[in-house]
């Protein structure tokens, strides 16, 4: 017993200490954190970065990064028929995350690339909240990684109502105490997944797309009816996990949670692949997303 508690802490250490030689922490809001971000994300230059109009929430994450996002409503539009602009009161929502397990670069770099795409024809029909990274301090340590600063993977930290009878018991039985898939001392112990949850309760989101790498797969979780295939991409459905966002948003909240799952964690998909994975996500949206009141 105090063997294997002393294996944890040295691995909690271990991960502790190269989390802190990470890119520069403080003030890295707007410029700062762009320019952090286009070190680690070659596929993102910081001057397009900072052309994305990303703002720093209120909150920060475990080591004092800015926790970033863009909010991308449908424009306001002249009805014709009518001679007057109007605004579509409840168009429906769309939040997408990205950089949930900071050493899935990919998962980041292709909502980047997304964003632009966000105003384009169909796609602006929709109200769009967008997080590229929701692991700062993992994504941009010197050594990327998976779980946050404090050693807790976020995807197994949301406040799922299995939380606290399972989620250690899960740890320590089907992950051997593994500490990449630590689950924290609690239930939304982390900024960073408490930012996540009051996002979601606040957007009221009718869909989450959550990037991840490398599995190559499409997982799926709620309440409508399934995406079979994104690009090359096909359902494969994984389960759901004490204190992940699949059970958390849709089990739990009962919104859908699409999980996109990137082949390569560093190597981006090809553009056809990107745009394919794109366009099928707004196929799937036009048919089968009906906005809640």
């Amino acid at each position: 017993m105090f063997a294997i508690a002393r294996r944890f802490r040295f691995s909690a250490f271990c991960s502790l200490a190269w989390l802190a030689l990470a890119l520069p922490v403080a003030g890295q809001a707007g410029d700062d954190w762009c320019a952090a971000v286009g070190k680690r994300l070659k596929s993102v230059p910081a001057a397009q970065c900072r052309a994305l109009g990303l703002q720093p929430a209120a909150q920060r994450s475990a080591q004092g990064r800015a926790l970033m996002l863009r909010d991308l409503p449908p424009p306001v539009k002249k009805l014709a028929s009518q001679g007057k602009p109007a605004v579509a009161g409840r168009a429906p929502r769309v939040l997408v995350i990205g950089g949930i397990h900071g050493d899935e670069l990919t998962s980041a770099a292709l909502v980047f690339r997304w964003l632009p795409w966000m105003r384009e024809g169909e796609a602006g029909h929709y109200h769009w909240r967008v997080i590229p990274i929701a692991n700062p301090d993992g994504l941009l340590a010197a050594r990327p990684s998976r779980v946050n600063a404090n050693g807790v993977d976020l995807n197994r930290n949301f406040s799922t109502p299995d939380w606290g009878q399972d989620a250690h018991a899960y740890w320590q039985r089907k992950t051997d105490r593994d500490p990449r898939r630590f689950p924290g001392q609690k239930a939304a112990s982390e900024p960073e997944t408490r930012w996540l949850e009051a996002e979601i309760a606040q957007f009221r989101p009718d869909v989450i797309v959550s990037l991840h790498a490398p599995y190559g797969l499409l997982d799926y979780d709620g309440p409508a009816r399934q995406p079979r295939r994104f690009g090359q991409l096909t359902l494969n459905r994984l389960g759901v996990y004490p204190g992940s966002l699949g059970n958390y948003g849709g089990v739990h909240k009962n919104v859908p949670v699409i999980t996109i799952e990137l082949p390569h964690a560093s190597a981006m998909p090809p553009p056809r692949e990107q745009r394919a994975i794109w366009e099928d996500m707004l196929t799937w949206l036009r048919r089968n997303l009906v906005a809640r009141g």
